[in-house]
């Protein structure tokens, strides 16, 4: 099993230093690999095996037991079922389940890169970089609730029409995401039924108040760590003196 942890997958996970990896992953999925090639499906069902990969390198990296691991494994595994099923049969039972998984996996690997961020000790730069990581799967999610609703509710967006054919959906509301998200809103996509007004707004919200919380969070952690080093620091000096003045005596 420790053999296994050290190859790339696991390694993104078990080193603080994985998280810039994570981070350069993402960057190339969000700004390359969606922009330029998200109109060709099978490059996107690649794309997104080797994100259920990289999700189960991390339940079973992060996870305090093998049985925690399996529980955990379930979600994605439920996930790549009902996406397999719905290749072959698509009802209406399965097109809710496969909206559920996906967003119960992306809320889980949400929750794991947090749990990296926030974990004990003393906050690094790694730590800030996982901070921005958990900002750009917060677009994913939002992203995967907007596609959601342009594909099955008509007339739920109004978008402008792309001259371009490498444009693809997935594309465009992660554009419509990100703008979202950073509260800038430049009028190509215009959310018009009641539900997609209201997701709009919580990401909004949800992109004002994150940073907000997140960077409480870690500065509350530093001065934790800087004043736990401190006690160190003076218990030591204290100890030390008293040695010295024992011998003395």
């Amino acid at each position: 099993m420790m053999a296994k942890k050290e190859r790339f997958l696991f390694g993104l996970w078990n080193k603080e230093s994985g998280l810039s990896g994570m981070l350069v992953l993402l960057f190339i999925m969000h700004f390359v690999a969606i922009p330029f090639f998200g109109s060709y499906p099978h490059f996107m069902v690649w794309l997104n095996i080797f994100w259920m990969l990289f999700l189960f390198a991390g339940i079973f990296s992060l996870s305090k037991h093998k049985k925690q691991a399996l529980l955990i494994s379930i979600i994605p595994i439920l996930f790549v079922v009902i996406q397999c099923i719905d290749y072959f049969n698509r009802n209406i039972i399965i097109l809710f389940a496969d909206l559920f998984l996906s967003i119960a996996v992306m809320a889980l690997l949400i929750i794991m890169v947090l749990k990296k961020v926030l974990e004990p000790g003393p906050v690094t730069t790694y730590r800030i970089i996982g901070s921005v990581v958990v900002y750009m799967l917060l677009v994913h999610f939002w992203c995967t609730l907007y596609l959601f609703l342009f594909r099955h509710i008509e007339g739920s967006f109004n978008l402008v029409e792309s001259k371009f054919e490498i444009n693809s959906d997935q594309a465009s509301f992660m554009y419509f995401s990100y703008i979202t998200m950073s509260s800038t809103g430049y009028g190509e996509i215009v959310p018009l039924h009641p539900l997609a007004r209201s997701l709009v707004q919580i990401e909004v919200l949800t992109g004002v108040l994150y940073p907000v919380i997140l960077i409480g969070r870690l500065v509350s952690d530093a001065n934790f760590s800087i004043q736990k080093n401190k006690i160190k620091f003076n218990q030591s000096y204290l100890n030390q003196n008293k040695h010295e003045n024992n011998q003395f005596n």
